[in-house]
């Protein structure tokens, strides 16, 4: 085996027990406002700053609701401000925002001692004589963030002021002063209500303060640098209806709890303790033996929600990806069958089967369509995969025969006769799709009519896991005794007999990455690893030794393959810049951690599950532990950039990235 020197480190994947930050990095702005915190709600929804509480995207908020669950999120507060007045008239603010000409105001973040995950995010601030500490978390299953603020130490009573600043917008949009922002505040017993727009749902924020006095003010031109570095819009408006005002001492807390339910507040400490054993439970359910794959595990849980019709589904990545059904089926075994939570397999199964159309498995829900999208080749065929490892983990054929068996059918048949987009098998047993203008696999960027990366015909990938999904149909048939057994082994071998003499390349030494009327596309890239990495294989073992030897030298990295060789002309190595630059980018040499997965897979395939090399796939995966307290914390960014020093891009938490690790790490290295 043949890897670059970055692409091995010697150290074992392993983390400390609590992901913790002091003064070192607290104290450095720039260090502190790249890492990122996120906690979810089962609903879409999610709560996430960095550990400064600096909001450096517009998709940060301490509550982004899912108001239709699976169909939109709106950030509804997107901060507090907070100040402590001691004792001595003495004020200290805590907060922390970005200004225009990179002013930074107020400079809390010197006050903090120390942030941690424990399991949810806790900072530790120190001003005078005085130890606060605040922690952050949602309540499962409902658009509420509870926000604490504890006493440690005081030697008397100080005051905590609290201004909430409300957006109530999209996510995807900022918002300015405007008059149509409705100021009314209603003031309850033990807590104040508002509706900003007409279309917004009520705010609720539930509190234990002493006073609230109601000012109604306008914060003006908060800056968030990520979107700055994306070309996107990154100033905005936020709107304080008051300020709270809580008398404490030490061992006192004090609470906001922000909600978008109009229900009874309950009890804090059950709130509290309810979320704290549902983390722990998760932990104790895995089964994993070091603290990395635990992480990972609890950072799983994100992904799997409930949509709005009941349905179960995974949000593909935060902040801003719902469900796809491609990421959806690749993760599935990761997110759920590695860690025994079969009956939610069973639903995101049951969800994507529902929506079988004209055998195509949707490639997305779009947040405000009715309607999925079904713009993918290759989504269906994942769903035989995600199906053959249900199969493997619970042996339940009685719930894929009465619930699978048909989806499972009509997609071979469609795909043998012809679908949408022109989705056809060849004469050759080969699939072949014919629209020049559809992104159809997952390497999907397109810039208005340029197609980025053009894959139009047989790509190697599609076909990879065409044969598998006809081998898997096939073994469902034998299992179940069916005749239909018999015309899937007969494609299959068909199929199988074409792969190789179409894909293999024999002056690269490696399989073409996709064939059509124009010839072979010689471009060194990573979908070739399926072929060998797939439970049905499709080429001799010298052939898949030259594979993965050439994938490892030229697209294996630290945190997992490039999308394109470092020679190839096209690469670009650093993904930056606006929209337009950054979908040039996106599958032009841009690293994807959830391919380390089928990487790995494939090296121990091809050479063997034993000490020595089980050894080496765990140095794999070193660098991803250490990651995991780098940008996103406890979790895997989606992408990387392909030249050295590999920095994190794209959203900060993905499922297959996380997906993918758990799932080798459960199956191959334990």
């Amino acid at each position: 085996m043949i890897v670059t020197k970055d692409a091995a480190r010697e150290a074992s994947p392993a983390t400390d027990e609590v992901i913790r930050f002091g003064k070192e990095v607290c104290g450095d702005f720039q260090a502190a406002s790249s890492r990122e915190w996120i906690e979810t709600n089962g609903l879409g929804g999610y709560a996430s700053s960095t550990i400064i509480g600096t909001n450096t995207r517009r998709y940060h908020g301490l509550l982004v609701a899912a108001v239709r669950p699976s169909l939109a999120r709106m950030v509804v507060l997107s901060k507090l401000e907070e100040t402590l007045i001691l004792k001595d008239g003495s004020r200290y603010n805590l907060s922390c925002n970005n200004y225009p000409s990179g002013i930074i105001h107020p400079e809390g973040y010197r006050y903090l001692e120390e942030f941690r995950i424990d399991p949810f995010p806790v900072f530790t601030y120190k001003a005078g004589d005085v130890t606060i500490e605040k922690a952050v978390f949602m309540v499962h299953g409902e658009n509420t963030t509870v926000i604490t603020y504890k006493v440690l130490k005081s030697a008397g009573y100080l005051e905590l002021l609290l201004q909430p600043l409300i957006a109530a917008r999209d996510y995807h949009w900022v918002s300015m002063e405007n008059s149509g922002f409705d100021r009314s505040v209603e003031c309850l017993e033990g807590y104040i209500k508002m509706k900003p727009y007409g279309d917004s749902p009520i705010i609720y924020l539930a509190n234990n303060a002493d006073r609230f006095e109601q000012t109604g003010y306008w914060y003006k031109s908060f800056e968030y640098q990520r979107e700055k570095e994306r070309g996107l819009e990154y100033r905005e408006d936020l709107y304080s209806p008051g300020e709270l005002g809580f008398l404490v001492k030490e061992g006192d807390r004090a609470y906001i709890v922000a909600s978008t339910e109009g229900r009874k507040m309950r009890s804090l400490e059950v709130l509290e303790s309810s979320e704290v054993l549902r983390h722990s439970e998760i932990a104790a359910a895995v089964n994993l033996k070091d603290d990395f794959a635990v992480r990972l595990a609890n950072a799983s849980d994100s992904f799997l929600i409930k949509r709005a019709d009941g349905l179960s589904t995974v949000v593909a990545g935060y902040h801003w990806f719902w469900d796809w059904g491609r990421d959806a089926l690749i993760s599935l075994p990761g997110l759920t069958l590695t860690l025994g939570r079969y009956d939610e397999a069973r639903d995101i199964l049951l969800t994507f089967a529902k929506y079988c159309d004209e055998g195509m498995i949707p490639n997305r829900f779009p947040e405000k369509a009715k309607e999925p999208e079904y713009n993918s080749v290759d989504s269906s065929l994942w769903f035989f995969w995600a199906i053959h490892k249900f199969l493997e983990y619970t042996n339940d054929y009685d719930f894929v025969e009465s619930n699978m068996l048909d989806c499972l059918e009509e997609i071979i048949q469609f795909y043998i006769n012809g679908t949408r987009y022109g989705i056809k098998m060849d004469r050759d047993g080969l699939i072949n799709t014919e629209d020049p203008d559809a992104q159809l696999t997952w390497m999907d960027a397109k810039i208005g009519g340029w197609v980025v990366t053009p894959r139009i015909g047989k790509a190697v990938e599609v076909n990879a896991l065409w044969y598998n999904a006809l081998r898997i149909m096939e073994d469902i048939c034998e299992k179940l005794d069916l005749k239909y057994r018999h015309e899937c082994a007969r494609l299959a071998h068909l199929t199988k007999k074409s792969f190789e003499i179409v894909f293999w390349n024999e002056a690269g030494g490696y399989l073409y990455d996709c064939v059509n009327e124009g010839g072979p596309d010689a471009s060194l890239r990573p979908n070739q690893i399926f072929a060998l990495s797939l439970p049905y294989r499709l080429i001799g073992k010298e052939k898949e030794k030259r594979v993965i030897d050439v994938v490892g030298k030229e697209l294996l990295t630290p945190y997992g393959l490039r999308s394109l060789s470092p020679k190839d002309r096209n690469y670009r190595g650093v993904y930056s810049g606006d929209q337009r630059m950054r979908d040039a980018c996106y599958h032009q040499g841009t690293v994807w951690p959830w391919l380390l997965g089928h990487f790995i897979t494939a090296y121990l395939n091809v050479y063997g599950r034993n000490k020595n090399t089980r050894q080496e796939a765990r140095r794999f995966l070193a660098p991803l532990a250490e990651h995991i307290k780098d940008a996103g914390l406890g979790t895997i960014s989606e992408i990387f950039d392909g030249d050295p020093p590999y920095n994190p891009r794209g959203a900060i938490s993905q499922a297959w990235s996380v997906a993918e690790i758990l799932r080798v790490y459960k199956e191959e290295l334990q």
